[in-house]
Order: structure tokens, then sequence, then C-alpha cells
């Protein structure tokens, strides 16, 4: 089944060139069908990018699924021009009264700062408070799980001593959990990260569970199961290249960046990155539209909250 995005969205041609099954709004009107309702709230700086990367794994899904975006209104990004925002997003303002089956919440490049030392903090704690009675799942990453945990539960993130930054093996924390339902006992995901949750907080927490974590690479992802909000530290959605540019990046900036680990074939920039989570990301999206928004959100959406 399709997924349904905005009119002429420019990662339309990107997710179509891969095969992936996109309809635009005008064409998903005609059908008489119960999509699926997913905002996202996008706080990375180039908005294409992360679209192009969270479709692509929407869009892998028998189910059909309506995207909404928004961005912070309190915050205007400077990375993407006003006439992209005014085509294809929305503010939290313009959605505030609907209803979602499920909403994405990415990271965003302030995890050096205080929560409450961010731009939008207020705006964002609205919106966090708001996804508890009008989304059915929540799905933090990254940042934007370091913030929900904080928010919701009071969990504080920490400095690393240097940028966690590879492609790291991890292994789960309990069993038969349906997010992780099809996956190996280890897997691979990428990190990349100033900052970090330690699982001695978050076990304070009786409503949280951590399901899986990285052995050098800690704490992945952690839920509360009941309310079906999930906080996801680490980035299975990225690109191939995705580490490979923020390296390069980091080297223009004079950061002195080390190679990203378990990356590059022998710790060689010059050589293509070999992807090792591709299909961890497939199957942990598919696995939370189908198990904790599909299965379970009412089909009046009205009624979700």
């Amino acid at each position: 089944m399709p997924i349904k995005i905005p009119n002429n969205l420019p990662a339309a041609n990107i997710l179509e060139s891969e095969n992936i099954f996109v309809m635009d709004a005008d064409r998903a009107y005609t059908q008489d069908i119960r999509p699926l309702k997913i905002l996202i709230l996008n706080l990375m700086p180039i908005k294409s990018v992360t679209e192009t990367q969270l479709l692509r794994l929407l869009g892998n899904t028998p189910l059909q699924v309506e995207v909404d975006f928004i961005y912070t209104a309190s915050y205007i990004p400077t990375h993407t021009s006003q006439d992209y925002l005014t085509e294809f997003y929305g503010t939290f303002q313009d959605v505030k009264q609907k209803k979602y089956d499920g909403f994405l919440i990415t990271g965003a490049p302030v995890e050096l700062m205080d929560f409450e030392e961010v731009a939008y903090w207020d705006e964002l704690s609205e919106i966090l408070e708001w996804s508890k009675s009008h989304a059915w799942s929540t799905f933090h990453i990254c940042w934007g799980a370091q913030a929900g945990l904080f928010y919701h539960y009071g969990v504080p993130k920490y400095n690393l001593p240097e940028k966690l930054s590879g492609v790291y093996l991890h292994k789960l924390c309990v069993q038969h959990e349906k997010l992780f339902r099809g996956f190996d006992d280890e897997f691979f995901v990428p990190h990349s990260r100033n900052t970090e949750e330690r699982r001695e907080d978050i076990e304070k927490i009786p409503e949280l569970t951590i399901l899986a974590e990285g052995y050098e690479a800690g704490v992945y992802a952690v839920a509360n199961l009941k309310k079906r909000q999930f906080f996801i530290t680490g980035h299975a959605e990225y690109d191939p290249y995705t580490l490979k540019s923020e390296y390069e990046r980091d080297l223009k900036a004079g950061l002195n960046p080390k190679i990203p680990q378990n990356y590059f074939p022998a710790d060689d920039p010059s050589r293509e990155p070999v992807v090792k989570w591709r299909s961890v990301a497939h199957l942990l999206f598919a696995n939370w539209l189908n198990y904790y928004v599909y299965q379970e959100t009412p089909f009046e959406i009205d009624s979700i909250g």
C-alpha cells in the first residue's frame, strides 16, 4: 500500500526511484479507505533529508499512511526556506485540534544545550503534553527521545567524553516484544550523538522498560508500553552516506572527529561505507506502525484520548 504525502513534495521523486509506492493527496482522496494519520515534528535543519529518510520507512508497509509535517513556530529553521515550509509544513497551531494515530519526533542538533535553553523548549513541552491525549502512539528519535524522556519522566542526559559516531552492535533486553518481532538476537544501528541516558536513571521509573541496548552505545530503545511511547536513541533511519557526510562536515569545521566506528571498511574513509542496518530500520518502523498503531488505534480517530 502507498504512503500519502503532500502534492509535489520533493522526496516523492527519490522514493519513486527506489520503487517505494507513494501517492499524492489528490489521488488518495479518491480512495474509500481509512488511512493511518501520522504527524511528524521535524526538528532537523535540512527538512528534506529527514523527510526522505522517514518516508522511505513509513512507505514500506501494506498500510496506507497519511503524513502531516510540522515545524516549530518559536524557532524558524535557517537551512530550509520559508517558501518550502509554507508549502509542505504547518505549525502546532494548525494541528492541535486534530487527532493522530502516530506521532514522530525527530532529533535536533541541540543536544549539548540544557533542555530549557533550547529556543523552542516551551513550544515543544506543549506539544509533548498534547501528544498524550491526541496521538495514539509516539515515536521519539535521538534528541527527540532525550527530550521526551526528560519532559515526561525527568530522565537526565549526560555529556559523553567524546562523540559517539558509528554503527554499533546491539542486543535485545526483553523477550517477545512486538516492536522487535523478527529481529536477530544482535543487530547493528547507527548512532551520532554527544550525550547519553543511563540505565540506572531509567530503571528508577517503573513505567519505563529498556527494550534494547548497545554493548558500546548504551541504552537504545526505551518504552512506556502501556502508553505506547517509544524513545529511540539511535538512527536506524540514516541513509548509507549520512555518517560520512557528518564526518566530512566536522573535518571541515576543524573539530578533528574520529572516524565513525564499524562504518568504513578497514576504517578507510576513502572506501564505500558498508550498510549493516537497512533491514533493522524497515523492520523497526513496520513493527511500530503495525503493532502499536494500526492494530490498536481506534477506527474512529476522534475517540483517541
